[in-house]
């Protein structure tokens, strides 16, 4: 009974800070934790919303999936610990000042996506929906949508631009997998993919086959691999040179 209690004390609290987001905010390093609820289905998630917003300029915004160890309903897990670069590179004082972006961070209950299907899964369908909702209450640069993920969200970043296409100007895979067959549907997205060479959790063929499908249907993908470095890899690819320049170049149509 108390447990009971205290889930729908947890999920009236959810609620108000989805109805009321200016009312006895949840922030954490400036993302704002929410809650989207959909029929009978719902994801937490945290947004970061630029220092200064003008609601005259619009923004780029970047995705991030979360490993898949990181997935509950706390809606603290996917942004620290070992997705505290996923989320706060895009958000550190320097790199706003130089590309204001929204960074919108989803918490899954489950597995993002499944490198073995062709089409959305529940949880990507959820992020999809809360990115509608951002996108209506902000104004959100329709050209400059990344998405970026680590491990099961590695998968679901190749998942979002092979089952989404056209949606996303740009996508950074890491550790992740994609079906191959699908591939051909994100020709055109800027893709920067990296993965360590010697991963046992995703192993590294995973990567290196949806770049060559994505070379094979006319992409132009940009691939690292790390020599000798097993699954961890997110610590050095958000030290990677060029990394934050290259994602804010990419646009639609460009």
């Amino acid at each position: 009974m108390r447990k009971t209690l205290s889930r729908v004390l947890l999920a009236a609290s959810l609620v108000v800070i989805c109805v009321m987001p200016g009312f006895s905010q949840d922030v954490i390093d400036g993302f704002v934790g929410r809650v989207h609820k959909s029929g009978r289905q719902s994801m937490l998630f945290r947004l970061f919303v630029p220092t200064g917003y003008d609601r005259s300029i619009s923004y780029p915004l970047v995705i991030w999936l979360h490993g898949g160890g990181s997935a509950g309903e706390d809606n603290v897990g996917q942004i620290s610990l070992d997705n505290a670069l996923g989320t706060h590179f895009w958000t550190r004082k320097e790199n706003q000042a130089r590309h204001p972006a929204f960074v919108l961070a989803p918490q899954s209950t489950a597995g993002w996506d499944s490198n073995a299907e062709t089409s959305l899964g529940p949880e990507l369908k959820l992020v999809l929906e809360i990115l509608e909702v951002v996108r209506k209450e902000y104004n959100i640069d329709a050209n400059r949508l990344y998405v970026a993920g680590q491990s099961n969200g590695g998968v679901g970043a190749f998942g979002l631009i092979t089952k989404k296409p056209g949606l996303f100007a740009a996508a950074i895979p890491i550790c992740g997998a994609g079906n191959t067959r699908i591939a051909s549907r994100a020709a055109k997205t800027a893709v920067w993919a990296f993965h360590g060479e010697k991963d046992d959790v995703i192993l590294v063929e995973h990567s290196r086959s949806m770049i060559s499908a994505l070379k094979r249907a006319g992409g132009n993908p940009r691939y690292t691999e790390y020599k000798g470095i097993g699954h961890d890899i997110w610590e050095t690819v958000f030290k990677e040179p060029g990394l934050e320049e290259w994602l804010f170049a990419q646009k639609l149509g460009k």
